[in-house]
């Protein structure tokens, strides 16, 4: 397995804008870092755990029943798009410090199973550097996904600590509001390429 290329390719997508990063970032911006690091584990458990479950099994089910991605899409764009909407009008100022929690490692964690960019990410790591790639598909199954908590947990701390310095920087309710709904934005934005998609299919579906 050509390792070298899989870091590159695990460093440029986990370090990239994206859903888990937007909101990594808006969670530090919203909570500090030590309140945010159950959401960055579970980023960085989740994730592997998924490219294992793909890696033996769950890839060839979704190619015999490509129906159960079809739903997973739809699924999984609508919930981002509710996780927009409640960054988008989550607590400020004193309201905040009373009501808005952080994601848990557990909610982080099975978030990446309705993140459109999680399973992009995860198949075609597999389809590429794991069962693709020759030799012991378990090892590199196993490797991939080890060099994916290895060097994507740093990826998104570096997302986290950009939030931190921003939260220094964001003095007022109303600038946390504008960020508030800039990230919302981002997020949504995210998913144009999913609904173009979704629509696609929709449209074979119709016509």
């Amino acid at each position: 397995m050509a390792y070298l290329s899989l870091i590159l390719f695990v460093i440029a997508t986990c370090g990239t804008p994206g859903p888990n990063n937007n909101m990594i970032m808006s969670s530090g911006v919203s909570h500090g870092f030590r309140r945010s690091i159950p959401h960055v584990v579970g980023i960085n458990i989740g994730f592997p755990v998924m490219v294992i479950a793909i890696g033996f099994g769950l890839d060839g089910i979704l190619k015999d029943y490509p129906v159960i991605y079809d739903v997973l899409r739809p699924v999984g764009a609508a919930y981002l798009l509710y996780l927009a909407y409640r960054i988008a009008v989550s607590p400020v100022g004193e309201q905040k410090e009373a009501e808005a929690k952080p994601l848990t490692f557990l909610q982080s964690a099975l978030f990446q199973w309705v993140n459109p960019k999680s399973w992009v990410m995860a198949v075609g790591a597999v389809t590429t550097y794991a069962t693709g790639a020759g030799g012991d598909a378990v090892w590199n199954i196993v490797a991939v996904s080890v060099i994916f908590l290895v060097f994507g947990t740093p990826c998104t701390v570096s997302w986290l600590a950009i939030g931190v310095a921003l939260k220094r920087v964001l003095s007022k309710p109303l600038q946390f509001r504008i960020f508030n709904v800039a990230m919302a934005v981002l997020l949504a934005v995210s998913l144009i390429p999913v609904l173009g998609e979704i629509i696609a299919d929709l449209q074979k579906i119709t016509s």
